[in-house]
């Protein structure tokens, strides 16, 4: 696939087909990124689940946080990823090493991988790079 650019189709067949998600890199600063589109995620109706190994036991948005992906204890429909580039590896080969894998990874604005992406998308997961769901959401009316 070419991840240069997402038909507009596509990117909302991630997003409807979505019901949980992995906040993979959720920080409990209200200043950060990952903190304020966990917030919007949350008041669309998902179910986010944060990662964060320093944070792990705690809330963020009032919802429990996890290491790893390996801790979650129930099917997830997407990974959505705010580590840097360099990371996106091991969190593709940490969802796929899941019983359930997801349907999408999704890595926010300047993280891209393209060699995990291939890795994604050759065992049946569908990838998304350097897109916001905060931003595409409201850009496509869902």
């Amino acid at each position: 696939m070419d991840h240069d650019r997402y038909d507009d189709a596509y990117l909302a067949e991630v997003l409807k087909s979505t019901g949980t998600i992995a906040l993979v890199g959720a920080s409990p600063k209200p200043d950060r990124p990952s903190y304020g589109v966990m917030r919007f995620l949350l008041s669309r109706g998902y179910k986010v689940i944060p990662v964060n190994p320093g944070q792990a036991g705690k809330e963020i948005l009032g919802q429990k946080t996890v290491a790893r992906l390996a801790d979650i204890g129930e099917p997830i429909d997407m990974v959505d990823v705010f580590r840097a580039s360099e990371y996106l590896g091991e969190v593709v080969d940490d969802a796929l090493a899941l019983e359930t894998r997801p349907k999408a990874i999704w890595s926010q604005l300047g993280v891209r991988d393209d060699n995990a992406a291939a890795r994604a998308e050759a065992a049946g997961i569908k990838v998304v790079m350097n897109h916001c769901p905060a931003i595409e959401i409201p850009r496509l009316g869902l």
